[in-house]
């Protein structure tokens, strides 16, 4: 444990749950912004832009060692206005399009539970998130979905503990959909 008081680094480095089906993650903090316990705000993350909520700042617990980058996470802003609009339009998508999802998944024969998803802020990514372990069926999930012009998916598999598998898989694709195995 220890501060990103490495070499040129003086950045606010924050815990944060990062979307909807949240895993606890280190953000860098955008510089000029200060946030606290509590905030929600707009991240960058390797998924998209997703929302948040800063659960405790480690600036001064947690050092960024040598060989380490700073995380991949990064704290933009608060929410705007036009974004809890996008928040509550999209939380409307998600819902209006769980059971498609579920009949898509069925109709395709795959072996995975979904177990909620979220659009990326940006409207750009479909998250599924499946109850399953990463295998061959997260790639078939987000193959079809691609195939089926239904746009850019991840998947995301889950353990019922609510956190992804030890090893997860790592994305393999660009464009269309991509594997979408989890990243």
């Amino acid at each position: 444990m220890s501060t990103p008081e490495s070499p040129g680094t003086s950045a606010q480095i924050v815990l944060v749950r990062a979307g909807r089906m949240p895993e606890v993650e280190r953000a860098v903090v955008s510089e000029g912004l200060t946030v606290q316990r509590g905030d929600v705000v707009i991240l960058e993350t390797p998924r998209g832009p997703l929302t948040g909520r800063v659960l405790e700042d480690i600036s001064k617990t947690w050092r960024l060692m040598s060989h380490e980058a700073l995380p991949a996470i990064t704290v933009q802003r608060f929410p705007t206005e036009d974004d809890k609009v996008t928040i509550r339009e999209l939380e409307s998508l998600s819902a209006q399009e769980f059971m498609p999802w579920i009949m898509r998944i069925r109709s395709w024969d795959l072996d995975l539970e979904l177990v909620d998803l979220e659009k990326t802020l940006d409207g750009e990514k479909w998250i599924l998130y499946v109850l399953a372990g990463r295998g061959p069926d997260c790639t078939k999930l987000a193959l079809q979905a691609a195939a089926a012009g239904l746009g850019i998916i991840e998947v995301q598999p889950i353990q019922a503990a609510g956190t992804r598998p030890k090893e997860e898989a790592k994305g393999c694709g660009t464009g269309g959909g991509g594997c979408g195995c989890g990243s």
